[in-house]
Parts: structure tokens; C-alpha cells; sequence
């Protein structure tokens, strides 16, 4: 995701006070990347059997985040992409894994939405499962290039035929074929989400519910101007 500052003359403190305090944000999604076409990976899961992933795994790498001029540290907020303890409630709902990097793309793929399938017809299931990538796998089986799922515990159990959920997690690893699909939170908007931790000096977003099947392109902060007048006076 780019960036781009509208004020960037001004002290990190008075631009993060001001945003901070009202933000005005806009996402320009890229062209639709959606895919009819299916392709091969391979699938893992980690954290408990039917949960969210998030209890079993840990962040690999900082969240999107802005620095300016004051500090460079880094706050892990619940997995590469920030979702935290959004991964386990509506819309996602354990629906969540962690790509390779060659998915991941430094960031870029967080958030985009795939259809996934195990193909052993003795326990897999017809139907996919939808997954959203809200984190990244390091080394072992996401590295050396390869495309690779590491799934919640729920999102892999879903592939299976009904009641050989257990099955087929014991079964490891799984070559798997899967696409890119739409994104669906109905009802819900394109939200910007302040994560935990953000200071004056620092400031961590996340851009929630992107529907549809686009990416977000850049996204554009800027202050407002009475704000500035009433910080100028502080």
C-alpha cells in the first residue's frame, strides 16, 4: 500500500495530533483481480483445531504503520497484517490464514480474499473454503518461493467432508489448489481502524473491509484545517 502525506513540511508530533484527532482517508482501489482460473499450493494449519489461528502464532513481521520522523519502533498488533482479535468475530470468523510471501507481496496482500481446496476425494470436500490473509509465513513450508496456505485451524478444518475435520488436520500437509475471489462483508463499509498502540509519533492503520475484488491502490491523509488552527494554539 503507498502512502502519501498532504503536509509533509509539518512536525511529526502536529501531524500525528492532528490525524489522530480527525483523519480524513480515501482508498482508490486498483483494477479487479479476481481469478476464474485455479492454481496449485500447498496448505498447513496452526493454532487450536477450530479456532482462529491467533492463539498459536504470532505476528512475523511489523504491521502497516507510519513513521515519521520521531521513532522507529515497530508494534506487533496481532499478526503481519493488525487484525488482531478482529480475526475471531464478525465477518471473518476464524475464515483467515497466512500466506507465503509470494502472496503476501511485503503487505500488499492483506486483507484479499481465495477460495481453497484440498483435493483427496476421500476426505476433502467439494466446496471451498474462503480464507482472508490477515498474516505471513516465514521459512519451512513458505519458503524457497513456494505458494502455501497456513490456515487457522477451522478455515483447514472446513475443507474437509462433514465429520472428518479432525482427519484431515492430522494429515499435516496438503496440496491444495486455490484462486482469488471477491471479498463479501455485507453490510459493512470500507472502515479505517487506529491500532492499539498508536501514539502521537506513531501511527498504525488498518483498512477493514474492502469488498469486492479489488486492492487498495494508495491511501491519502489529510488534516483538517480548523484542527490545525486550534493545535497551532496548544
Amino acid at each position: 500500500m503507498q502512502l502519501h502525506f498532504c503536509s509533509g513540511q509539518l512536525t511529526g508530533l502536529f501531524i500525528f495530533s492532528v490525524v489522530l484527532t480527525s483523519l480524513f482517508l480515501s482508498a482508490e482501489p486498483l483494477n479487479p483481480l479476481s481469478n476464474p482460473h485455479w492454481h496449485p499450493a500447498t496448505a498447513t494449519w496452526y493454532g487450536s483445531p477450530d479456532g482462529d489461528g491467533s492463539d498459536g502464532k504470532e505476528g512475523t513481521i511489523a504491521p502497516l504503520y507510519i513513521c515519521m520522523y520521531v521513532t522507529n519502533v515497530c508494534m506487533d498488533v496481532g499478526g503481519a497484517c493488525g487484525y488482531g482479535s478482529l480475526v475471531d468475530v464478525k465477518p471473518f470468523r476464524a475464515r483467515v490464514g497466512a500466506v507465503s510471501p509470494i502472496l503476501f507481496k511485503g503487505g500488499e496482500g492483506c486483507g484479499a480474499c481465495y477460495k481453497v481446496k484440498c483435493l483427496d476425494k476421500g476426505i476433502c470436500s467439494r466446496r471451498a473454503v474462503t480464507v482472508i490473509v490477515t498474516d505471513e509465513c516465514p521459512g519451512g513450508y513458505c519458503s524457497s518461493g513456494r505458494t502455501h496456505f497456513d490456515l487457522s485451524g477451522a478455515a483447514f478444518g472446513r475443507m474437509a467432508i462433514a465429520g472428518n475435520s479432525a482427519g484431515l488436520r492430522n494429515r499435516g500437509e496438503i496440496s491444495v489448489i486455490f484462486r482469488r475471489t471477491p471479498c463479501k462483508y455485507p453490510g459493512k463499509n470500507v472502515a479505517f481502524h487506529v491500532n492499539e498502540g498508536s501514539t502521537d509519533y506513531w501511527l498504525s492503520l488498518l483498512v477493514e473491509f474492502e469488498d469486492g475484488d479489488g486492492d487498495i491502490g494508495s491511501m491519502h491523509i489529510k488534516e483538517v484545517k480548523f484542527i490545525i488552527t486550534y493545535f497551532l494554539y496548544n
